[in-house]
């Protein structure tokens, strides 16, 4: 089947769309669509629809509350989604249901789309949402990618998209060296806007792909590469439409006519932001954000490791480099298999047998590249004046070379393409396209993660990876595995990629999740982060004290949000008409996620 006239349309630009690309990566993101395309087998859905509504509402119940929606906010700025789902792809991204779905792709949809153009249309919404007891499911942008793109947790929830018309730079200071942004502003236009404006000594923080939302990210906790990569650490003040529709402004924002909302963030008594993020107590519809100055030069370094087992080694080096900022930025140390995968060929060009990928043909394939063969590749990079970087580099070079085998590469011998260039890129606060190219490893390329958090020791890692290793060999995953090590703890990051059109290898993928995170849990690692479907699994690890942490959110919920309207199921907090009526998806419930409609 050809997809050839949709891989050919254009890519939207910034210009034309608050979700599109800048023009200096446009011929990049061209590239990008047409190798996703290339091994796309899937087509769009052509299934007859059933109409989706919300639980516990009748049709024409929730069609009378649209059309009465409608008069508040415009005809064009309410959408039914009765028509076939469309996948699209990281540019073009779909906000109806999740684009890298891991269960049955109408399984986590919306029954509509809604377009506020404003924090008071917000209000309107949950208003509404309150009268009809129809529940809301906020998104900034939708491209969440990984952990549930646009997709809401209950089915026949109604999506309020942010993105499309509430996408405003408020404020940028460039003497305070901070922004106020709403949630459609992506990370290449708050880059662009600042180059527009020749703020050439302000610096963004941007994570892997440069299209999603700078608000949305911080809210779920995402980081980024350069010294102010804590998205969350790094915000400042937000304003936030409360499940009952009262606005609240948190920190220096509750003080009339305040001149430092962006520059502190706890004003007076408690520090209330938290609980807004990775919750559903509230929609975040503006937030201030802290700007990087320019550090006066930077140099991105690359070294490679000849062994799996220099991993305890290398975790134990880095950990005091990092605590004490010789390694300034996000440590990332990746294993062979991802950045041989981040070449955007997919599997079948390296290895057409069935199984895992031997790890002879990775080895194979990775000697024949500039890069050269390896099992670990650690991508840095240092800031300052080239005497400061000249000193920290070269205690860096001593340290890493205690490695038997390890290797710096000479950047200048390294093709303009390779994946070196866009992590250097990234970490010097330019977004980019070209992350996601590892997902073409496999055709109809998806990908969800696995991302507990450990202490920065070898013994750690050495357990997480071999953890990891084994479920992987068990379902017959090939692992891409990456160890991301913060000031005091390390993420691993293991990205599953699964061919979305294949039911089989979905499920491999999801039990392959499930059993890495009890593992996990058992030796004491929890996740930071997840997608969807895993979210009440993930919550539950977190039972101490025979779940004290969970009651205390259900309490909080169940007083903010007394209809259960805002976000039912998010990070496993339900509300009291959802709560224990098979709503809860877990290993033991399987694929199946809808509970009782009925509500009193």
């Amino acid at each position: 089947m050809s997809f050839s006239t949709e891989a050919e349309s254009d890519v939207p630009l910034l210009s034309e769309a608050h979700s599109g690309i800048p023009g200096f990566l446009l011929e990049k993101a061209r590239e990008a669509k047409a190798s996703v395309f290339e091994t796309r087998t899937k087509p769009h859905s052509s299934r007859k629809r059933l109409p989706v509504i919300p639980p516990g509402v009748e049709e024409p119940v929730f069609l009378d509350a649209l059309e009465e929606l409608r008069k508040h906010l415009g005809a064009d700025n309410v959408e039914r989604n009765d028509k076939p789902l469309k996948d699209g792809w990281y540019m073009e991204h779909p906000n109806t249901h999740d684009m890298m779905a891991i269960v049955d792709d109408e399984e986590l949809v919306p029954s509509a789309i809604v377009y506020p153009g404003s924090t008071e249309e917000v209000q309107q919404v949950v208003l509404w949402a309150n009268r009809h007891k129809i529940p809301i499911f906020p998104i900034s942008m939708g491209r969440n990618f990984g952990y549930g793109g646009a997709a809401p947790r209950v089915r026949g929830s109604v999506v309020i998209d942010l993105g499309k018309r509430m996408n405003k730079i408020l404020d940028i200071s460039p003497e305070d060296c901070t922004c106020l942004i709403e949630p459609g502003v992506s990370y290449f236009a708050l880059y662009n806007e600042i180059k527009a404006r020749g703020y050439e000594h302000l610096w963004i923080d941007v994570p892997d792909v440069g299209g999603g939302s700078v608000l949305g990210n911080a809210v779920d906790r995402g980081v980024g590469y350069t010294p102010y990569g804590d998205h969350w650490a790094c915000h400042s003040g937000l304003e936030v439409v409360l499940p009952t529709g009262e606005v609240i402004r948190t920190g220096m924002g509750a003080l009339p006519g305040n001149n430092t909302w962006q520059t502190f963030p706890y004003g007076f008594g408690p520090y209330s932001d938290g609980i807004f993020s990775q919750s559903n107590f509230g929609i975040v519809t503006k937030m201030g954000m802290a700007l990087m100055p320019n550090p006066g030069g930077y140099e991105s370094f690359m070294y490679t490791f000849p062994n799996e087992d220099d991993l305890p080694d290398l975790i134990e080096i880095i950990r005091p480099l990092r605590i004490s900022n010789i390694l300034e930025n996000v440590a990332q140390l990746r294993h062979i298999t991802q950045t041989l995968a981040s070449r955007g060929k997919p599997r079948s060009a390296y290895y057409t047998g069935s199984g895992i990928i031997p790890e002879e043909a990775i080895h194979a394939a990775a000697a024949a590249t500039p890069v050269g063969d390896c099992t670990w590749i650690y991508y840095g990079m240092a800031y300052g004046p080239p005497h400061i970087r000249q000193y920290k580099l070269s205690i860096i070079d001593a340290e890493f070379k205690r490695v038997a085998g390890a290797r710096r590469i000479d950047p200048s011998t390294l093709p303009p393409d390779e994946d070196f260039w866009a992590r250097d890129r990234v970490a010097a606060g330019v977004p980019d396209i070209q992350e996601l190219r590892w997902v073409n490893w496999m055709p109809n390329g998806a990908h969800i993660a696995f991302s507990p958090v450990s202490p920065i020791r070898g013994a750690d890692a050495t357990r997480l990876f071999a953890l990891a290793k084994r479920r992987h060999d068990e379902f017959g995953i090939d692992i891409f595995p990456v160890f991301c090590v913060g000031l005091r703890e390390m993420h691993l990051i293991v990205e599953i990629v699964f061919d979305r059109a294949d039911p089989a290898r979905r499920r491999a993928a999801l039990d392959c999740l499930r059993c890495m995170i009890d593992d996990a849990a058992a030796y004491g690692y929890g996740e930071y982060r997840t997608h969807l479907v895993l979210m009440d699994q993930v919550a539950g690890t977190y039972n101490w004290n025979d779940g004290a942490l969970m009651k205390f959110n259900e309490k909080l919920k169940d007083a903010l949000d007394p209809n259960g309207i805002l976000a039912p199921g998010r990070c496993g907090i339900w509300p009291k008409r959802y709560r224990n009526r098979g709503w809860e998806m877990t290993k033991a419930s399987g694929d199946y996620m809808q509970g009782d409609a009925f509500f009193e």
